[in-house]
């Protein structure tokens, strides 16, 4: 076996390796490379790969088997479904990219990692981390904002551990014994720096406790932010690094050079700038301003030409060995991730037309759509570097090919049953929801009818989803096994020539883009000034023209008792289910009544206006049904609405009210711009104890015996309270 690891075959025939002409270089330098780190990080994005996946599984299964919520408080979806894409997105993929930079990175450079100390903090800290959203999101204490879940203690040891990869990383690239910055590094400096500007924007907010705290942000503003850092951590953490790894990795599985480096700058350079712009297209027909909304689909539609031009080169490097494809599973494994690349990243911009936005948001389709990508994209690159890395890494031969083969088609079939029913479901669930009859009122005015409806797609989404776990636990199988065989060349010898600062390079080294590939901070701040442009131009008006977000006189802030109410709204992930965002389409009026306002939300730290509708729309819930329904509704959802999936909340009765805090959550709730009075903060207790009463007396009446400090009476009065601030202004205009 060929376990060389040189980067030529990465190079264009027109690169120059940045060294002096025959006869006047110097003696070779001796060096070794780090592979203990890359091999622990390889160990943990299969360990953590599986256990997302089965969290997947069961959240799956929860959606047509309530059942399966286990009758806990931290097991239910509503818990466990951040829980399964905060392991996904950053244990499993986060711990590959790691591994993939990590590895590449020392190679393409020809040095060794710039400190093996901070290579320790980067792997451990980044394990503790994941244990920490482990530990906290089953509990309950989350943020609620997508992909951005974890409270402020973990936002913060996020902020470090990122800044020590970037030290790292680019201590690496200053050391190098290479003169030019291949494509991969690229992307890898475009990820640094974005994720960086992302987290740390979107991340602010005001602590109330040590797992709580409220977004610097409210409605509209907080979801043009929120939508920004989460189609962007799509862009620049599930998408741009992994071009990177596949720039480095696919020419060599293949033997062969990149199909095109100039194809890869125009690709790099228009994708960084188009991509930042595109997050509002998650928020069309929403609240957000029209010129905002635009601006997304304008930049969604532009990103096909980049994206396709990623996938192209990735695709034509295999020119000529389509016959070592046929041979190779790994390959098949890399072209079938391009493919489904090219399928996202196509049907992106398609959602963001409008007129199929209009059917396709809050629907199946989007989670579809998402898993393309995650499990076609993320997850067969990541099993392909994983198959081809491991071995090498061991020194010894895969331990079962048999076992690879099964698995590529086992994953295949479990992408093909997890994505197309969800797309029926999609398309189903968007043409119910907006069907009339001919006498004009809704066919299917009952939205549980719909979810009755979708109930044997989900089913075979979880079959899909069982099927890829199975491929991914013979994976885990197949390459512990591997290592159990071999014996982990810790430090790899290696040798390279150093990099002189007297020679000048020649011919190709004039094209313009070279001085770049040279300097690394400079390209550092050229990848930063493009992504803040976009970034610039939709927040600013945003944030700074009050008219953007006209304010609604009618609309107050939350009593305690409400504010409590949500946050445990928030606590049990009702979000994830339930959307707080009326479109202006007929069938949503008719449905659910007034089409939602910018000026509801200006009270609303974070907003919540969801991204999916497992359970109808929540906006104008207030005054819709008697304490008594939602009480009952809580306690037993089926006994209101029959076939429900939604898992009931038991403990919301029983469990009292922690009111310990409220004082504290108003202060911080004013310090970011909700108009509470000093006198209404220090009487808070005694406002939430007269409202919590008036509800225990009407639920009384009812023939509900509930004392006014438990958890259930705070959550009544925070749905009673949705969309009721309009609702009284159009009564006072009559």
């Amino acid at each position: 076996m060929n376990v060389t690891d040189e980067p030529s075959l990465t190079l264009t025939p027109k690169q120059d390796a940045g060294q002096p002409p025959a006869g006047h270089r110097p003696v070779l330098e001796r060096f070794e490379y780090d592979n203990t780190t890359v091999r622990n990080f390889a160990v943990a994005t299969i360990v953590w790969g599986v256990i997302g996946m089965i969290v997947g599984l069961i959240a799956a299964t929860q959606l047509f088997e309530p059942a399966a919520n286990l009758g806990q408080p931290y097991t239910t979806f509503g818990r466990i479904r951040p829980l399964h894409t905060n392991a996904v997105i950053f244990a499993f993929v986060g711990n590959a990219i790691f591994m993939g930079v990590y590895h590449s990175l020392q190679r393409l450079c020809k040095t060794r990692m710039y400190s093996d100390l901070l290579s320790k903090i980067n792997f451990w800290g980044w394990q503790l981390i994941i244990l920490s959203a482990v530990a906290t999101l089953p509990l309950g204490f989350t943020s609620s904002k997508e992909y951005a879940e974890l409270e402020w203690p973990i936002d913060i040891a996020i902020t470090i551990v990122w800044v020590v990869f970037g030290i790292n990383m680019f201590g690496t690239i200053i050391k190098r014994r290479e003169r030019h910055l291949y494509v991969a590094i690229w992307f890898y400096i475009a990820t640094f720096v974005t994720v960086a500007v992302l987290h740390i924007i979107n991340s602010l907010a005001v602590p109330v406790g040590l797992f709580k705290s409220y977004s610097l942000y409210a409605g509209v503003q907080d979801a043009l932010v929120q939508w920004w850092y989460g189609h962007n951590a799509v862009a620049f953490f599930l998408t741009t690094p992994y071009l990177g790894l596949m720039y480095y990795y696919l020419p060599k599985m293949a033997n062969r050079p990149i199909y095109s480096y100039k194809l890869s700058i125009l690709h790099f350079w228009a994708l960084i700038f188009l991509y930042i712009w595109a997050g509002p297209h998650h928020l069309l027909y929403s609240s957000l301003p029209d010129w905002a909304q635009s601006l997304g689909v304008v930049f969604s539609i532009m990103l096909i030409a980049p994206s396709w031009g990623g996938m192209i080169n990735g695709l034509l490097t295999l020119r000529g060995a389509w016959d070592k494809v046929r041979e190779d599973t790994i390959l098949k494994f890399m072209v079938v991730g391009l493919t489904a690349y090219g399928m996202a990243t196509f049907e992106g911009p398609l959602l963001s037309l409008k007129n199929v936005n209009g059917i396709a948001h809050f629907t199946d389709w989007i989670v579809a759509h998402v898993h393309v990508g995650a499990l076609g994209w993320n997850g067969f690159l990541t099993f392909a570097i994983l198959y081809w890395l491991i071995p090498r890494l061991y020194h010894t031969p895969l331990f079962s090919k048999k076992l690879l083969s099964i698995h590529f088609w086992i994953g295949t079939l479990g992408i093909l049953f997890y994505a197309i029913p969800m797309y029926i479901s999609g398309f189903t669930q968007g043409l119910m929801w907006q069907e009339f009859t001919p006498e004009g009122t809704l066919r299917y005015g009952n939205f549980l009818e719909t979810t009755l409806r979708l109930l044997p797609m989900h089913q075979m989404r979880a079959a899909g989803g069982a099927l890829y776990l199975t491929g991914a636990i013979l994976m885990a199988y197949n390459l512990f096994k591997t290592m159990q065989a071999g014996m982990l060349v810790r430090n790899e010898p290696a040798e390279a020539m150093p990099l002189t600062k007297t020679y000048t390079p020649t011919g190709g080294d004039t094209y313009w883009h070279r001085w770049l590939e040279r300097k690394p901070i400079p390209f550092l701040a050229a990848s930063l000034v493009v992504i803040l442009i976009g970034s610039l131009v939709e927040m600013v008006p945003t944030f700074m023209v009050d008219s953007n977000v006209p304010t609604i006189s009618a609309v107050q802030p939350y009593t305690a008792l409400e504010v409590e109410g949500r946050d445990l709204y928030i606590r049990e992930g009702c979000v994830n289910c339930h959307s707080q965002m009326v479109r202006p389409f007929r069938a949503e009026t008719e449905r659910y009544g007034e089409y939602s306002k910018a000026g509801e939300f200006v009270y609303d730290h974070p907003f919540l206006w969801g991204s999916k509708r497992t359970g109808p729309d929540l906006h104008r819930e207030g005054g819709k049904y008697p304490d008594a329904w939602h009480y009952m509704h809580m306690n037993d959802p089926r006994s209101m609405s029959p076939g429900s999936v939604m898992p009931p909340y038991p403990w919301l009765i029983t469990d009292k009210l922690n009111v310990s805090q409220t004082e504290t959550k108003l202060k911080a709730l004013k310090s970011v711009g909700v108009p509470y009075e000093d006198v209404s903060i220090r009487y808070a207790n005694e406002d939430l104890d007269k409202q919590a009463a008036a509800i225990s007396a009407q639920l009384a009446k009812d023939g509900i015996k509930v004392g006014k400090d438990r958890e259930i009476v705070a959550l009544i009065a925070y749905l009673q309270r949705l969309g009721t601030d309009i609702k009284k202004m159009e009564s006072a205009q009559k």
